[in-house]
């Protein structure tokens, strides 16, 4: 059983949370969320915002700030297999709670089918219906990194469109 060991980044202003499955094992070696070179994640969200590519784990957190993001994962521990989301078995999932809570957070979107499936599976009837995105990981390579990024803007104008209150997309 492996335990997530990346803090829920988000502060008092996060009004989008957007949650992946699990961790990579790039991610958890270097204390952040996305950390693999070749997951798009990153590329993705700074084409939708209209900013730079950040690269350091700093410039990631302002960016997020600046936009009101929170990031997280579905789940608290799980056996897994390298970074194989197909693999993940016995899950325990996150008290969403705890951000949800401390923040202004008006809308959840999951990043990939795993993290759509379990979120559906153990927490849409606590927490609401929440949009699925199509996965950043390199793994997903039937979409382009603009293809994801047409469709992350789409998902994210959409939500801004029925939210008056989520702004700087």
């Amino acid at each position: 059983m492996i335990q997530h060991t990346i803090s829920p980044f988000y502060d008092e202003n996060s009004t989008l949370l957007i949650l992946g499955s699990f961790p990579s094992v790039a991610s958890r070696e270097s204390g952040f969320y996305y950390g693999h070179k070749q997951n798009r994640f990153w590329r993705v969200l700074a084409g939708v915002l209209g900013e730079e590519v950040p690269q350091s784990i700093e410039e990631k957190k302002s960016m997020l700030r600046r936009h009101h993001i929170a990031l997280w994962d579905v789940i608290a521990r799980c056996d897994i297999v390298g970074s194989s989301d197909s693999s993940i078995k016995n899950v325990t999932v996150n008290r969403l709670s705890d951000v949800i809570e401390a923040s202004k957070i008006e809308k959840i979107f999951l990043n990939g089918r795993k993290a759509q499936q379990l979120y559906n599976q153990y927490l849409r009837d606590k927490y609401g219906e929440a949009t699925y995105l199509p996965s950043t990981s390199a793994a997903n390579a039937a979409i382009s990194t603009e293809g994801l990024c047409l469709y992350w803007s789409e998902a994210l104008k959409r939500q801004n469109s029925t939210k008056n209150t989520i702004d700087n997309f």
